[in-house]
């Protein structure tokens, strides 16, 4: 009695691929539960998603190309936004995303902070320990924002 096994042990065989491996368009559609012709319009409406192309238009997507995809869906079928919508909050953040917008500390001109600071006290009257203290206190919700977003990027 003969017996095929290797159409039975060929799926289980598999191995899944590695974060960082590409993905088809059927691997990309599947891993974020939408249809692949959602996926090609999506990328007629946002010029930031570009996926390679091989020979014959086969896609291929790049992990950023996937993330960036999830994000999108959760703004559209979670968040309510329309595509116009989407679309507005790119075009405002310069092509990103609110999670992927990052300000490095080194980035912020502390001499700016400081003359924003003394220009805010004398022009409304407002003490300068008072302005100093918002300050240091608007500060550290930036480093507790900061924190959370790297805890956010290392467990999604």
């Amino acid at each position: 009695m003969k017996t095929n096994l290797g159409a039975a042990a060929g799926p289980s065989r598999r191995t899944a691929k590695s974060d960082s491996a590409f993905r088809t368009i059927s691997e990309a559609a599947k891993e974020l539960g939408l249809q692949q012709h959602v996926l090609r319009f999506w990328e007629s409406k946002f010029p930031q998603i570009q996926p390679m192309k091989r020979a014959g238009g086969r896609r291929y997507y790049r992990p950023e190309d996937i993330e960036f995809l999830a994000s999108i869906r959760t703004l559209l079928h979670d968040q309510g936004f329309t595509i116009k919508g989407v679309q507005k909050l790119l075009d405002q953040n310069k092509g990103k995303l609110p999670g992927e917008i990052t300000v490095n500390a080194s980035d912020v001109d502390q001499g700016a902070v400081a003359g924003f600071a003394s220009s805010v006290s004398s022009n409304t009257g407002l003490n300068k320990a008072a302005v100093e203290t918002v300050l240091g206190e608007l500060q550290e919700l930036q480093d507790i924002l900061r924190a959370s977003l790297r805890d956010i990027k290392k467990n999604p």
